[in-house]
């Protein structure tokens, strides 16, 4: 599944998060899938699209980096499958 991960870096400090991945990496357990990401101008915001079948991957991952990020993390699917699904309901 895809899930659209939106991070609000803690006080706004896009500097200690960038520290973090470039000392430790990305930190991402194996099975959950790092697609793209996007940060906001103001670096107060990224949206990262990921993907995994076990949600529990994104509870050890939002575990080591909470002191620097809140998480919200969003079950997405891509328009053109939803687009299909609702074809016959239209």
């Amino acid at each position: 599944m895809l899930f659209m991960v939106i991070e609000t870096f803690r006080n706004q400090n896009g500097k200690a998060v960038y520290r973090k991945l470039r000392d430790a990496g990305r930190g991402l357990p194996d099975g959950l899938k790092f697609v793209s990401s996007y940060v906001t101008a103001d670096l107060g915001r990224c949206f990262q699209l990921m993907e995994t079948d076990d949600i529990t991957l994104f509870q050890q991952w939002i575990a080591d980096w909470q002191e620097v990020v809140e998480f919200e993390v969003v079950p997405v699917v891509e328009g053109k499958t939803t687009r299909e699904a609702l074809t016959p309901l239209l």
